[in-house]
C-alpha cells in the first residue's frame, strides 16, 4: 500500500489532479474563515476564546451536526456559512421527483436529459440558498437564540453593529454567492480533480472538526483520573472496530447469479456465461441519515416559533438540540423508515426483470418476468432490513459509547464514532481509493491491495481530456501561497497587538 501511494506521484496526470484537488480544498477552508460583511469578527473571536477555556463537550445533537457539516462556517459567520448543504437538499429533492414524477423519469432516460436535470438542481439550490441565507442573516442579528452560538451575547457587544436593509441584502447575496462558488468548486474537482467534488467538500468540512474533537478528548481523558486514561484506550479500540465494521457493511453485497442464453451470430457465439447482479446491503447509503437529520432540524425551529414559553416545548427543544434521548429515538425511527422509503423509490425490480428478459438473461431457478421481479423485491426487502438496522445502530452508537466512557451523549468527540460523519468519511475515502487504484492499474502499477480488488472500481479517470493545465495549476498554488502568507502575517500581527 505504501508503494501505491508513492506511485501516485510518478504519474503526471494523476499528480496534477491531486495537486489541483488539494488547492481547491485550501480555498474551501479559507472561505470558511472569511467573515461575512458587516459582522464584527472581534466578537466571534472573543466568544470562541471564551468557549475554548470551558468544557466544550456539552454541545451535540443538531448543534454538533450543523457545526460539523458547515465546517465551522456557521460558527465563524463565514462566507461559506451554508456550505454545500443547499445543493445536497436540492439533489435529494430532484432524485425523489425523478422517481415519483413520470415527466422527470422520462427526461432522465432521454439524450441530454441528465444535463437538464442538473440544471434544474442548480436552480433549486439557488432558491434554497436564498431562503436559508435570509434566516442565517436574520439569526445573526440575535445570536443569543442560535444553538451553535450559545453564550455569545455575554460578550456585551452586538455581533452586527448596523443591521440595516442594505446589510441584509448584501449578507444574503454573499451567502448565496458562497454556496454557488462551492458548487462550482465541486464540479471542478469532479472534472479536473480526483472526482466526487461535492462529497470531498463535505468530508473536508467534517475532518476539519476532528482536531478540535481530539483536543477535547485529550483534555477530558488526561485529567489525572486513571480510570479515564483506561477509557481512552477503550475508545481508540472501539473507534477502530467501528471503522472496520462500517467499511465491511458499506462494501457488503448479495450477488445474484444471472445466466444468459447462448446466441450464435455468424460464426461467433454470444452469451452462455454466468454473471452476477450485486445487491448492496446498505443500498440507501447515507441518505436515510441525511433525511432524518433534515427532518429533525424542523421541530426545534417550530417549537421556538409557536411555543416559546411552554415548559414541555423548552424541554423537548433542549433534548433535540443537545442530543438527548428524544433526539436519538426519533432519529433512529426516522432512519429505519427512510431506508425502506429510499430503496422503494430508487430500486425498481420490475424494470431490472424486464431488462434481463430483453437481454436473454434469467436467474437460475426463477422464471423470467413477474416471478423474477418478486424474487428481487423479496431479496432486497430482507437486505434493506439489515442495512436499516445497521444505520440505526450507527446513529445510536455515539450515545452508547458516551454511556460507556462517561461522555455526554451529544459530545463532539462522540460525533466521529457513528452517524452521518463516519459513514460519509468512509464512503468518500473508499471511492477516492477506487479511482486512484483504477488509474494506477491502467498505468501498470500495483493497486492498494495486491490480493483482491476494491469493490465498485470504475474508470472515471480514464479520460484525461479535462486534466488541469500545468500553468493554471502553478498560478493557483501561487495565489494560495500568497493568501497563506497574508493569513500568517495577520495572525502574528493580531497576536502581538492583543
Amino acid at each position: 500500500m505504501i508503494s501505491a501511494f508513492a506511485n501516485t506521484w510518478k504519474i503526471p496526470e494523476l499528480r496534477d489532479r491531486i495537486l489541483f484537488t488539494l488547492a481547491l480544498i485550501v480555498i474551501v477552508r479559507l472561505g470558511v474563515h472569511i467573515t461575512l460583511p458587516g459582522v464584527d469578527a472581534t466578537v466571534i473571536k472573543e466568544w470562541l476564546d471564551s468557549v475554548a477555556k470551558k468544557d466544550a463537550t456539552e454541545s451535540g445533537g443538531m448543534t454538533a451536526l450543523l457545526t460539523v457539516f458547515s465546517g465551522g462556517g456557521l460558527t465563524q459567520a463565514g462566507v461559506f456559512a451554508l456550505g454545500i448543504m443547499p445543493y445536497i437538499s436540492a439533489s435529494i429533492m430532484v432524485q425523489l421527483m425523478t422517481a415519483i414524477v413520470p415527466k422527470f423519469a422520462k427526461l432522465a432516460r432521454e439524450d441530454g436529459g441528465r444535463q437538464k436535470i442538473t440544471q434544474y438542481t442548480r436552480y433549486i439550490t439557488l432558491a434554497i440558498a436564498l431562503v436559508q441565507g435570509y434566516f442565517v442573516a436574520k439569526s445573526l442579528t440575535n445570536p443569543g437564540s442560535i444553538p451553535y452560538m450559545a453564550g455569545i451575547e455575554q460578550i456585551g457587544r452586538p455581533l452586527v453593529p448596523d443591521p440595516s436593509v442594505a446589510w441584509f441584502a448584501l449578507t444574503v447575496l454573499t451567502i448565496v454567492a458562497g454556496t454557488v462558488l462551492l458548487m462550482w468548486i465541486g464540479d471542478q474537482m469532479t472534472e479536473k480533480g480526483i472526482g466526487n467534488g461535492i462529497s470531498i467538500i463535505i468530508t473536508v468540512n467534517i475532518i476539519s472538526a476532528l482536531p478540535g474533537a481530539l483536543i477535547q478528548a485529550w483534555g477530558y481523558f488526561t485529567d489525572g483520573d486513571p480510570f479515564r486514561a483506561i477509557m481512552m484506550v477503550v475508545m481508540i479500540i472501539l473507534l477502530l472496530i467501528v471503522i472496520a465494521g462500517t467499511i465491511a457493511i458499506t462494501q457488503a453485497q448479495r450477488k445474484i447469479a444471472v445466466q444468459y442464453a447462448k446466441r450464435v451470430v455468424g460464426r461467433k457465439q454470444f452469451g452462455g456465461q454466468t454473471q452476477y447482479l450485486p445487491l448492496k446491503v446498505n443500498y440507501a447509503g447515507v441518505m436515510p441519515i441525511i433525511f432524518a437529520s433534515a427532518v429533525l432540524s424542523l421541530p426545534p425551529m417550530m417549537l421556538q416559533w409557536f411555543f416559546p414559553t411552554s415548559p414541555w416545548a423548552t424541554k423537548l427543544y433542549n433534548e433535540l438540540v443537545g442530543g438527548g434521548m428524544a433526539y436519538y429515538i426519533l432519529g433512529g425511527v426516522g432512519i429505519f423508515l427512510f431506508s425502506y422509503f429510499w430503496v422503494a423509490m430508487m430500486f425498481q425490480p420490475s424494470q431490472i426483470s424486464e431488462d434481463l428478459k430483453r437481454n436473454g438473461g434469467y436467474i437460475p431457478g426463477v422464471r423470467p418476468g413477474k416471478p423474477t421481479s418478486e424474487f428481487l423485491d423479496f431479496t432486497m426487502t430482507r437486505l434493506t432490513f439489515a442495512g436499516a438496522l445497521f444505520l440505526a445502530l450507527l446513529f445510536f452508537l455515539p450515545a452508547l459509547i458516551g454511556k460507556l466512557v462517561g461522555l455526554p451523549p451529544g459530545s463532539l468527540v462522540l460525533h466521529f464514532f457513528g452517524g452521518t460523519s463516519l459513514l460519509i468519511m468512509v464512503g468518500v475515502v473508499l471511492d477516492v481509493m477506487r479511482q486512484v487504484e483504477t488509474h494506477l492499474i491502467q498505468k501498470h502499477y500495483d493497486g492498494f491491495l495486491r490480493k483482491g480488488k476494491l469493490k465498485g472500481r470504475y474508470d472515471r479517470l480514464a479520460d484525461q481530456s479535462n486534466s488541469t493545465p500545468k500553468t493554471a495549476l502553478v498560478y493557483l498554488w501561487l495565489v494560495i501561497a500568497v493568501l497563506i502568507v497574508l493569513a500568517i502575517t495577520a495572525y502574528i500581527y493580531n497576536t502581538t497587538h492583543a
